[in-house]
């Protein structure tokens, strides 16, 4: 990201707030239960988040001929102890299932061994992929999230002046930063399992591939907003994402 840390830490709470809103509409999207300051022996000081998110229309047509609209109802837990963060998603539908995603920010290019400090054993199984923001994906979970549509090799922020992003920038950009993710990902289930698991990180690919795109398409919209403004903005966004379903709900119940 061509961004310094302390600058993507107001930007990821940008892009999460506007794609929240983007993607809340009916009876699905994102339901805010919990918002505020955690401190614990593991995390320190940090931002603890419960969310559900309902994606009903969003599931693959294979998952949707055996399982109900409510399949893919998922409960996310996240401690924000930025720059270290943890996020644990569970579905209720499928009980056994559970996604875990642990980040690490850094301020370097990509190029980090062992971020994670994951032990010879995890060492070997970890797959390794690195996203670059100025690429782009078609694949289906790409339309599903919603692609931006920006070329950031003609792109410039305005305030910044950063970019355009160009072959080999990660190692021309300053200041430039890494969002390292270790995803780890068990569905225990005869049949599907492995199916499943591949969908939902496909799934996860994309969404981190896209909104780490919008993160530096929206520059303009956040740079040089504080973390204080951000929270304020953050709790007003909730707010709207709540009342927004609860309408949409109040509509289903008055039609029905």
């Amino acid at each position: 990201m061509p961004f310094s840390v302390e600058e993507y830490q107001v930007a990821q709470m940008y892009m999460v707030m506007k794609m929240q809103q983007q993607n809340t509409a009916g009876s699905e999207g994102v339901e805010v239960l919990e918002n505020r300051p955690f401190e614990d022996d593991e995390f320190g000081k940090g931002q603890y988040t419960s969310k559900i998110y309902r994606l009903q229309s969003k599931a693959p047509t294979w998952l949707a001929k055996f399982a109900p609209t409510d399949a893919l109802v998922m409960q996310e837990e996240a401690w924000n102890a930025y720059p270290r963060c943890k996020s644990v998603i569970r579905c209720p539908y499928f009980t056994r299932f559970l996604l875990t995603i642990e980040t690490i920010h850094k301020a370097d290019n990509g190029h980090a061994e062992n971020v994670h400090g994951l032990s010879k054993e995890q060492l070997s199984v970890r797959q390794v992929e690195m996203l670059d923001i100025a690429s782009d994906a078609n694949d289906y979970w790409s339309y599903i999230i919603g692609r931006s549509g920006f070329d950031f090799s003609q792109f410039q922020s305005e305030m910044t002046g950063r970019g355009p992003l160009l072959e080999g920038w990660q190692d021309q950009c300053n200041p430039v930063m890494t969002a390292y993710k270790l995803v780890t990902i068990d569905a225990p289930y005869w049949g599907f399992g492995r199916r499943l698991e591949n969908a939902l990180l496909a799934g996860e690919r994309a969404l981190f591939l896209q909104s780490h795109r919008n993160c530096f398409a929206w520059i303009d919209e956040w740079f040089g907003l504080s973390i204080e403004v951000m929270r304020e903005l953050e709790q007003q966004s909730d707010s709207s994402l709540n009342q927004k379903l609860v309408a949409a709900s109040e509509e289903d119940e008055l039609v029905t």
